[in-house]
C-alpha cells in the first residue's frame, strides 16, 4: 500500500488558490474614494426645486386642442389635418386673434415624439405664444 504524503524532494507544489489580496486591496482603495466622493457630490448648489402640482385649468371655447393619436396622426378637435404646412395655416389664422387663443396638446402616451414635436414646430412658426400640453392627473395617494 503506497501513501503520498507530499512533494518530493526538490518538486515544487502547484498552488491551486486564488490569491485574493489584491482584489481586497482595491475594493479597499474604491471604498475610501467613494466615501470621500458621495459628500461632495451631494452637497454641490443649494437649489430649491419646484414641487409638483395639478393645476385645474379653466377651458375656454377659444381654446385650440390639438390631439396625436397612437399612429401620429394630428386632430384639430375632431378634425384630422393631413399635413405640418396645413397645421401652420391654421394656426396662422388664429394666431393674429385679440386674446391670442392657447393651443392645448393631447399626445397619446404611447405615440412616438415626432407627431407632438411637429405640433410645437407648428406653433413656433405660426407665432403662437402660450401652448400646453394636456395630461392625466397622478392616481390619489400615490
Amino acid at each position: 500500500m503506497a501513501m503520498n504524503v507530499g512533494p518530493a524532494e526538490g518538486e515544487d507544489e502547484v498552488v491551486s488558490t486564488i490569491n485574493t489580496t489584491p482584489l481586497v486591496d482595491v475594493m479597499l482603495v474604491l471604498l475610501i474614494i467613494f466615501l470621500i466622493t458621495i459628500p461632495v457630490v451631494t452637497t454641490s448648489v443649494p437649489v430649491t426645486l419646484p414641487r409638483e402640482r395639478n393645476e385645474i385649468r379653466e377651458t375656454k371655447p377659444e381654446n385650440i386642442t390639438l390631439s396625436v393619436d397612437l399612429a401620429g396622426k394630428i386632430y384639430w378637435n375632431d378634425l384630422y389635418i393631413p399635413t405640418t404646412n396645413a397645421l401652420i395655416d391654421r394656426l396662422k389664422k388664429v394666431a393674429v386673434l385679440n386674446p391670442q387663443p392657447e393651443v392645448h396638446i393631447r399626445g397619446d402616451g404611447s405615440a412616438a415624439y415626432d407627431g407632438v414635436g411637429r405640433i410645437i414646430y407648428a406653433c413656433q412658426r405660426a407665432g403662437i405664444a402660450k401652448v400646453g400640453f394636456i395630461t392625466e392627473p397622478p392616481a390619489r395617494g400615490g
